[in-house]
């Protein structure tokens, strides 16, 4: 029987190291900056097209590359980060592997122009498929320019799972803010079709945070610094009354280097244990900085999963760290861009001889029990002589007793209000009119009675019902009826945001939302679904944006119901609405005409029956 184990053709392994190493153009985009950062590059530019689709390009101002070495990066396992198996526990570089050019080389077509400083001519290659097309002497800039056309151009399977455009670009614009975070000191920019879509010049840690996230960050930001001998801590973490609910803007360094860990994701949470609301999340950029010889980075083919030596060590010190941060500065925003939240400013030293002690003015014979006529004689002349103390009536002897009113807790009485023009006078009109009669109940509840008992409705679960079912057949058959704004709002997002309304603006627009875009990172709101009344257009944005995002992460959703269910939850009305009678029948008819009535968006009950039977079974032994 022949042999048969075989070698794989190089082309071959490189397309398979290819599946794990490029799963997206977002992947690629990360390798190749993550390159010009190991390269010591200080200014670095991305040029896409439809995605990094047709073209990702990455041009950089870094070292550059000798002939040799331009034709050795394409070659698998060729790197010069490391020399022998003991390099990798004193790793602080990006790559490592020499996994990342090889693999990008295998499923794209790729043209590499790089001059190091000392030459005078550099170095073009063209590669298709691994292999090389052309190698020549070329005049080119001092650094490195990697352009990679038509991503998986020969592995069509690979190219039809990707996604559409916006939804990959939303995933280039996460790897590029991690990469933009990690190195503030970095100029970065990013074009996208000819537009430019981010300019962050080198700046300080909270500037680059405002410059990728807002203007209003600024304000949000509480700084985090911890020195021990363990790891060295230092960031910023969001104020909790910014929280969000969703994760997007949680980042951890190690290094340098993006990680994920939940554990130490938990430890963040527990600092700020009982300052946040139910299901948010705070925003905060953290950096440890740690020895290499203490962690293991080489436990997965993205290398966002680090291994520690002491991590039960270090999730105490994150937690007492952004715990003591928050109870230190947590005090008022800070005024000066440049300048942390600190109480120093607020205190003004004075010199001791200009220090003046304070006097205090008071009438020695002032008896506050005084008759009327006593108070005449003793009164100022201005007041005798106007008159006005004549009017005057005497101080009661149990005037302290007006306070202990103000003293007493306010015992607050529910009641279960109807509002009718008349009640029912003889008990035929009272059984006539039962069936349509309904009590609210803390603002919250409507109590209708039924034959066999009564039900309870929950007025905000049941409207949020109504809502997702109205919206989800709009969506289906393009009717959402829009009411036009008098003043037309412009709302800002950030990028990956943005991305994502334009991904969505057709489904969006088919609910009634009437959105134009507006320049960069800009829409204009000139009308909303007729069915939300008295909604900010800027808040009602943001929040179905954030719940589109909430509900993709937790219940992986259809794009059309997930859009409903956000803008359902949002624009319903929140429990302790006070409705009148005609509403709450509107409300219940509603319901009842819906195809689930009885289930709310969350899988609980809408109506809570009670029966006679129970009633009785509560009431009588």
């Amino acid at each position: 029987m022949p042999d048969i184990i075989q070698l794989l053709p190089d082309a071959v392994a490189n397309q398979i190291a290819a599946g794990e190493v490029v799963q997206r153009p977002a992947s690629a985009v990360k390798e190749l900056i993550e390159n010009a950062i190991d390269a010591g590059a200080d200014k670095i530019q991305l040029i896409l097209k439809d995605a990094g689709k047709a073209l990702m390009q990455v041009i950089d101002n870094g070292c550059g590359m000798s002939l040799t070495d331009a034709r050795m990066c394409f070659e698998r396992h060729a790197t010069s980060k490391i020399r022998k198996a003991e390099d990798l526990f004193a790793i602080r570089t990006m790559g490592f592997r020499g996994e990342a050019m090889a693999s990008i080389a295998a499923i794209a077509q790729v043209e590499l122009k790089t001059r190091r400083h000392e030459d005078e001519l550099g170095t073009c290659i063209l590669i298709e498929g691994s292999e090389v097309i052309s190698q020549e002497a070329c005049s080119a800039p001092t650094g490195t320019s990697i352009s990679v056309k038509n991503l998986f151009y020969n592995t069509p399977a690979r190219r039809n799972f990707l996604k559409s455009n916006p939804v990959e670009m939303r995933h280039i614009i996460d790897e590029f803010q991690r990469v933009a975070l990690a190195n503030p000191q970095i100029f970065l920019t990013l074009h996208h079709d000819g537009q430019e879509v981010y300019h962050l010049p080198a700046a300080s840690l909270k500037q680059r945070i405002v410059h990728l996230f807002g203007n209003n960050y600024n304000q949000r930001l509480v700084p985090v610094e911890e020195d021990t001998t363990i790891i060295k801590l230092h960031g910023f973490v969001g104020k909790p009354e910014f929280a969000r609910k969703t994760r997007g803007e949680q980042f951890f360094f190690v290094n340098n280097r993006f990680i994920k860990d939940n554990y130490l994701n938990h430890a963040v949470l527990i600092a700020f244990q009982e300052l946040l609301p139910d299901d948010t999340y705070p925003l905060y950029v953290l950096f440890i900085d740690i020895d290499p010889a203490k962690i293991d980075i080489n436990v997965h083919p993205t290398k966002t999963e680090i291994k520690y030596h002491d991590e039960k060590s270090i999730y105490a010190i994150i937690r007492s760290a952004v715990k003591r941060s928050l109870g230190k500065y947590n005090i008022t925003p800070t005024l000066d861009f440049d300048q942390e939240n600190s109480i120093g400013h607020l205190i003004t030293p004075k010199p001791f001889e200009e220090i003046v002690q304070p006097s205090i003015a008071f009438n020695p014979d002032f008896n506050p029990f005084a008759t009327e006529k006593k108070t005449n004689e003793r009164e100022p002349a201005s007041y005798r002589s106007t008159g006005v103390s004549d009017h005057r009536t005497a101080i009661p002897r149990n005037w302290d007793t007006l306070y202990e009113i103000a003293k007493k807790e306010e015992t607050q009485q529910y009641e279960l209000h109807q509002e009718t023009a008349t009640m029912a006078v003889n008990e035929q009109d009272v059984t006539k009119n039962s069936e349509k009669q309904f009590f609210q109940v803390h603002n919250r509840y409507i109590l209708s009675q039924i034959k066999s008992g009564f039900m309870l409705i929950s007025q905000q679960a049941a409207h949020e019902r109504i809502l997702y079912e109205r919206f989800l057949q709009q969506l289906q058959n393009h009717s959402g009826v829009s009411q036009q704004s008098l003043f037309p709002q412009s709302v800002t997002l950030n990028s990956a945001d943005f991305e994502l309304l334009k991904e969505l603006l057709p489904d969006i627009r088919a609910l009634g939302f009437d959105i134009r875009e507006f320049g960069r990172n800009t829409v204009v709101v000139e009308g909303i679904p007729a069915d939300l009344t008295n909604a900010n257009e800027h808040e009602l944005l943001e929040q179905l944006l954030e719940g589109f995002k909430n509900n993709l992460a937790i219940l992986k959703l259809d794009k059309r119901d997930n859009l409903a269910r956000s803008l359902a939850r949002n624009g319903a009305m929140k429990a302790g609405t006070k409705l009148s009678m005609e509403e709450m029948n509107q409300l219940v008819d509603q319901l009842f005409a819906c195809q689930m009535p009885n289930l709310a968006l969350n899988g609980k009950p809408v109506i809570s029956t009670v029966t006679l039977v129970e009633l009785a079974e509560r009431f009588e032994k």
